[in-house]
């Protein structure tokens, strides 16, 4: 388990032909795994002998296009996502705990119940992506998810509240796995790591918008009265907003490349091999044993569930109390729901910076653990201040908010490095299913008697960062020595690459062209 080449069976030694030269072998595994293909050969079907090519103009023209279909879509759809499971911290301070007669830990286990749901459906829902058209079933999950999120604002008592957010959690556990693979299939390497950080980042984007429609609708509800509840109105909004997107989700995002309305038929096929590079291909719809034992062995799937495990117990206390820890800094209801918005910016800024800066300089490891940084300083500032400094305080909860870096780095890790489909998307689920357990327990630590500092839960969090920074140094020099093995390899005598190798649905592992990146 030490390396890539002890997994893999020793070159075969060369003989010598006549002229006395090498006689060059592919791998035999590699032999034995090719006859699945990725569905990326079906676009190259009758074409066997003619020479695709691409220059930078055509890759520019098919980027643009590629981008402007895609990520706007993606983008508000991920927002969508955060907003939908963070309607209830929103509702936390606009009543919801009176109206439906929550008592003692009821509300830290509607925070949980989220993610157990979740939990439950993160693995079959991934086998499902990989199984059926991946576009189809996203937007299917998206409409579900916001129906369910609409029936939130009829809840009457915990019971019901505790169903509903189970069943969120369920369907919106397809989202960013789904996101995760569209991103792997439209994009080469180099560009998905500011992509995955550009639809991301709209995490901060809801968190803005969100609080400022709930403080709004609070204002208005007081002012001029309703005959539904206020944080009924915005489960109501939410819900109908995503079914609406789910809808044109559904017309708009194809499932591959190759039945993609708004590309032309020769774009479809230029659209495929621009992603040649990256070694993966863009699908293979049949479950792989071999390929899943190997998601299991590799040491690099239980570094990113430590870390996923890690740094969502500081993500589902903060995302859960974050309403009710701004009014316990000595701030109104309403207030607590404006200034929360300061939050999404700075999440957005560092989602930004750290995609920008781990692109540009070919480090996405690294300069995503600035941002954990920023929130390890931001976390003790909560825990250090005193209580009467309100405003340092609620700077160090915004710091805290940059902490979400390295989480979406490895998510496009996953899409860069992790190659074979059932591969990918098993290293995905249980990177996912980790996350849920870290929600999970998150919002447990903010016991209700530890009002108004919550000194446990703050300690915890401090905790966790700072190990999920040790972590992620291993992941970096563990890709590091990888890459290095990868490198000897393919300097051996004997040693050759097969044609069309990067459709073969061969895993990292298997296949020796594939760069980690860093």
């Amino acid at each position: 388990m030490d390396s890539v080449d002890e997994k893999l069976p020793p070159p075969p030694k060369t003989d010598v032909e006549t002229q006395g030269l090498p006689k060059k072998h592919p791998d035999g595994r590699i032999l034995n795994h090719s006859e699945d293909a990725d569905e990326a050969m079906k676009a190259f079907a009758g074409l066997e002998g003619q020479v695709i090519t691409i220059d930078a103009e055509t890759n520019r023209r098919l980027l643009r296009i590629i981008d402007w279909h895609m990520m706007p879509l993606m983008c508000c759809v991920y927002g969508l996502n955060f907003l939908d499971k963070t309607t209830l911290s929103y509702a936390s301070v606009m009543g919801i705990q009176a109206d439906i007669h929550l008592k003692g830990d009821n509300y830290q286990w509607l925070g949980s119940m989220f993610y157990i749901g979740y939990l439950a459906w993160e693995y079959p829902t991934s086998r499902l992506l990989q199984r059926l058209p991946l576009g189809k079933y996203s937007a299917f999950c998206i409409i579900i998810w916001g129906l369910i999120l609409s029936c939130f604002a009829a809840v009457t008592n915990f019971a019901g509240a505790v169903a509903i957010r189970y069943f969120l959690g369920m369907f919106e556990a397809a989202v960013t796995p789904g996101f995760a693979l569209l991103t792997s299939q439209w994009y080469t390497k180099t560009e998905q790591g500011m992509r995955t950080n550009i639809w991301f980042s709209f995490n901060g984007v809801a968190q803005i918008v969100g609080g400022l429609v709930a403080y709004g609708v609070a204002v208005g509800v007081r002012e001029h009265g309703s005959s539904l509840k206020s944080w009924r109105i915005v489960f109501l909004i939410a819900g109908f907003l995503t079914i609406a997107l789910g809808v044109c989700f559904f017309y708009w995002i194809p499932d591959n490349q190759l039945n993609a309305r708004w590309l032309k038929k020769e774009d479809r096929i230029l659209a495929v091999e621009r992603v040649r590079i990256n070694q993966q291909g863009i699908g293979n719809k049949h479950f792989k044993m071999y390929q899943f034992k190997e998601a299991l062995a590799d040491p690099i799937t239980w570094a990113f569930c430590l870390y996923a495990l890690l740094a969502e117990i500081p993500n589902g206390g903060f995302t859960t109390f974050f309403s009710q820890l701004i009014q316990s800094f000595g701030y109104t209801a309403e207030q607590s729901l404006l200034y929360g918005t300061p939050g999404g910016a700075v999440e957005v800024i560092a989602l930004l910076l750290n995609g920008y800066i781990g692109d540009r300089f070919g480090q996405r490891i690294l300069a995503s653990s600035g941002g954990a940084i920023a929130g390890l300083v931001g976390v003790i500032l909560i825990i250090a201040l005193p209580l009467s400094n309100k405003i340092g305080r609620l700077i160090g909860l915004y710091l805290a908010a940059a902490s979400a870096t390295p989480f979406i780095t490895l998510i496009s890790l996953i899409s860069s490095n992790v190659a074979g489909y059932t591969k990918k998307t098993t290293v995905a689920a249980i990177y996912l299913m980790a996350y849920c357990v870290g929600n999970i327990i998150g919002p447990q630590t903010f016991r209700p008697k530890d009002a108004p500092r919550y000194v446990p839960a703050e300690i915890t969090i401090l905790a966790c960062i700072g190990a999920s920074l040790l972590d992620l140094a291993f992941i970096w020099w563990w890709y590091r020595r990888q890459n290095a093995k990868k490198a000897e390899i393919r300097a051996r005598p004997g040693y050759e690459k097969l044609e069309n190798q990067e459709w073969l649905d061969l895993t990292d592992w298997e296949n020796h062209e594939l760069v980690y990146t860093l």
